[in-house]
């Protein structure tokens, strides 16, 4: 059924300890769970983190059970957020999970998977079952949450709603009699809650595995469509590349831990190159980008957009090695913007590269804007898009900051 190492590549911790090393020595295929909630209409490689955990579990011959939160998904997750919510509709819920199905089948084999949605058991709950749900947690163990003890803190409001998601969660464990349950490393509190439902119903409590979170394409937030740092699973080949690229050379150890897929052996080893020097952190990229582009289309696709990655810088006049701007405050006016990023000395000789159009931005998909006035506003729309000023100076834009 698998030795734990080759299951747990990109895991962060597996708890409590020695349960799953039990589960495992049974010597039967495991329940496997794991959910999502159809929040936003696409999954990206953030979710692939968790879902390259799932994918080792069915390859060593366990049963996977997703769970597409179609009721949880109206309350909202709180973890990691620092406000409530917006409340989604059935409605919106139920277009965005049309989608999820066959994004998960790029990684899962959905013919030997069970899938389950969760409004099957949670709608039909009378007062009845939420009083007995709530009783099983008191209200310190909720506020001893970070992100619900920083709000509680504030003063910021908390609803009654946030309170019960980890509890409906941990109903979903209960519902699929679940062995193992996967969750990003966030959701520790929901998935031991789901452990301790369990044990109330009878049940023996599910192992818990923990997966890293993957910062975005700034290197620095969690991978996140909101943010507009994330790369979609439905991805385009040549876009995936090319977004994969643009990450922050800092950020590449994560990613390549992360998001390669690819054995523990050969990411110890590429981490250790880049850490020693002796590999160059562009030709790391571009192997990620390959694997990357190669696991969610094939090796073929992913030799094409490599070619069309380097014809299109070369065409560009572009270096494929350019430094990243953090931090750099957005909304500030161009002119000024050229002299604090360090591409003009002065803001006279800013504004006159900019009158003369020697000011150029390269956005995706190959379009390049002449940026032709002094004080434009330069907003936090041009992350991950290249300044060009003259033939010889370029800067990427990464995080950004205030004016």
């Amino acid at each position: 059924m698998g030795a734990l190492d080759d299951l747990l590549v990109g895991a962060v911790d597996a708890f409590p300890r020695g349960r799953l090393e039990a589960l495992l020595a049974q010597g039967r295929p495991l329940r496997v769970k794991l959910g999502f909630d159809p929040t936003k209409p696409d999954l990206h490689l953030g979710h692939a983190v968790v879902l390259e955990g799932l994918r080792r579990f069915q390859q060593a011959g366990h049963q996977v059970v997703l769970i597409i939160g179609d009721f949880t998904a109206r309350i909202g997750d709180p973890t990691g957020k620092e406000a409530a919510r917006p409340p989604l509709t059935a409605s919106e819920v139920a277009a965005n999970a049309r989608t999820y199905l066959e994004q998960l089948g790029r990684m899962i084999d959905l013919d030997k998977a069970e899938i389950h949605h969760n409004a099957t058991w949670l709608e039909p709950m009378d007062l009845a079952g939420v009083l007995r749900l709530l009783g099983e947690a008191t209200v310190a163990q909720m506020l001893a949450r970070d992100n619900f003890a920083r709000r509680h803190e504030r003063g910021d409001a908390i609803g009654l709603h946030e309170l019960l998601y980890p509890l409906l969660q941990g109903q979903d464990s209960v519902e699929i009699r679940a062995d193992v349950e996967l969750g990003g490393d966030d959701q520790r509190f929901n998935l031991l809650v789901g452990r301790d439902l369990q044990a109330t119903a009878g049940q023996e409590p599910q192992a818990c595995v923990t997966y890293g979170l993957l910062v975005g394409t700034d290197g620095h937030e969690k991978m996140s469509k909101s943010i507009g740092n994330d790369i979609p699973l439905t991805c385009p080949p040549e876009d995936m590349y090319g977004r994969v690229m643009s990450v922050p050379d800092a950020a590449l150890p994560d990613w390549w831990r992360l998001a390669s897929a690819r054995g523990a052996d050969e990411v110890r080893a590429v981490c250790a190159d880049l850490a020693a020097g002796s590999l160059h952190p562009r030709d790391a990229k571009m192997r990620l980008a390959r694997a990357i582009v190669a696991r969610f289309h094939d090796a073929e696709a992913a030799g094409i957009a490599e070619e069309a990655f380097v014809r299109r810088f070369q065409e560009r006049a572009l270096p494929l090695e350019i430094p990243d701007a953090d931090a750099w405050p957005a909304g500030m006016p161009l002119s000024p913007l050229l002299v604090k990023l360090g591409l003009a000395a002065t803001t006279s000789d800013a504004r006159r590269l900019v009158t003369q159009g020697g000011v150029r931005c390269h956005g995706p998909e190959g379009t390049v804007e002449t940026l032709g006035e002094p004080m434009m506003p330069v907003g936090p729309e041009r992350v991950g898009q290249i300044l060009q000023v003259g033939k010889r100076r370029f800067v990427r834009f990464g995080r950004p900051g205030t004016a």
